[in-house]
């Protein structure tokens, strides 16, 4: 899937334990921080995005680092 007028994701959230991205958004989302989260997606709360924010703004800095090196 290509979306010129979209950026790329900073976040990828996947769900039911699985870690594999099953090539969507393959090359867009090679900078980004994968969230892997072992609850299904319809269960997904609220609480569950804030912890990925939260963890993601952690791990800025070092992402923005290897941004940078590509």
């Amino acid at each position: 899937m290509y979306m010129a007028i979209a950026s790329n994701p900073n976040i990828v959230i996947r769900s039911s334990g699985e870690s594999p991205l099953s090539n969507f958004l393959l090359w867009q989302s090679c900078s980004s921080q994968l969230v892997s989260t072992a609850i299904l997606w319809p269960k997904t709360d609220f609480w569950h995005l804030v912890w990925a924010v939260l963890d993601f703004q952690r791990n800025h800095i070092y992402l923005e680092k290897k941004k940078k090196q590509m």
